[in-house]
């Protein structure tokens, strides 16, 4: 697949979600950048904001195969990763897998787990493998985790430990669309009390797991000059002397940043990364990674504000 074959599939991929999905065009184009960088994403949006119904729409538009876990809190990690059961027919253990053996995976309201619970994903999200009793076995390469959380219910809640936070290449903001196209979501889903089945809607798939695998080679071969590096390579350490963040972003994040980099600009056709990829995607990409100084939070300062600060700084290559 070359790059204005890629382009094209990126566009036919739009056009199919959004036969279910109005508006959230931000979002939709962060989460098709990480998936053809093979990352995972967090979603953040109150409730009834289209969420569930995005993953849904893009594993369809996919044709991978999709599976839901909602997070509850007295979910255990067998609950998530599957078990072995005894087989008294055959006097032998038996695996039963768990739902985490799919490959577009909605991890629904993943905050309202436990950390013990919640730590069952580390190794999938990095490696695609699960280990259960020693055994250890593959997710497929087409393994997308993309989670979301309720930013405004805080009871019966827990905080993502930071390294689990650090697996999700993006936390994208879900928030309320515009009047017309609140009006349009109305017009179109406003015969039932029930969420709309993206399969109703004419949802087709446009992609499959090989064309999946084609568009991520072609990712890889975009261009990332000396210059882009050092640029991403700076904002990532910026985070770490900014004098109202107490803790900064991990070199997996300006991995990740040069590698969503390269997806960000095989979408619109180019082989070449710009700094304005870089610049676009820095706040998706840092806001979840950073802790901010205990006087920066009394003052109201947030990440994103940081990040602002840290990009008006930071000389971008010309």
């Amino acid at each position: 697949m070359d790059l204005p074959a890629l382009a094209i599939a990126a566009n036919d991929l739009r056009n199919e979600i959004a036969k279910v999905l109005v508006g959230q065009a931000r979002a939709v184009d962060l989460i098709l950048a990480s998936l053809l960088c093979g990352g995972h994403v967090l979603l953040e949006g109150v409730p009834g904001t289209g969420k569930t119904l995005l993953v849904q729409s893009l594993a369809g538009a996919l044709s991978l195969e999709f599976g839901r876990i909602q997070f509850t809190p007295d979910m255990m990690p067998g609950d998530i990763l599957g078990t072995n059961l005894f087989n008294f027919q055959t006097n032998e253990f038996t695996l039963t897998p768990g739902p985490i053996f799919t490959q577009i995976l909605l991890a629904d309201e993943i905050n309202r787990t436990p950390p013990k619970t919640q730590a069952a994903l580390l190794q999938a999200m990095n490696e695609r493998k699960v280990t259960i009793d020693r055994q250890t076995m593959p997710l497929g390469s087409e393994f997308m985790v993309v989670a979301t959380q309720n930013p405004i219910e805080q009871q019966g809640t827990y905080p993502l430990p930071e390294a689990q936070l650090d697996r999700f290449l993006f936390k994208v903001a879900i928030g309320y669309p515009v009047r017309e196209e609140e009006i349009e979501v109305v017009r179109r889903h406003g015969r039932g009390a029930i969420m709309p089945d993206p399969g109703q809607s004419g949802l087709k798939p446009v992609m499959n797991a090989q064309g999946l695998k084609e568009a991520r080679e072609t990712v890889a071969s975009v261009l990332v000059s000396d210059d882009i590096l050092a640029y991403v390579v700076d904002l990532v350490r910026a985070t770490r002397t900014s004098p109202i963040i107490e803790t900064g972003a991990s070199t997996r994040a300006a991995t990740m940043l040069a590698s969503v980099s390269r997806a960000w600009a095989a979408l619109w056709g180019r082989n070449y990364v710009i700094p304005d990829d870089v610049k676009f995607l820095a706040k998706p990409l840092f806001r979840h990674r950073l802790i901010m100084t205990p006087a920066a939070d009394m003052d109201g300062l947030t990440p994103d504000q940081a990040v602002e600060a840290i990009l008006a700084q930071t000389p971008a290559p010309r």
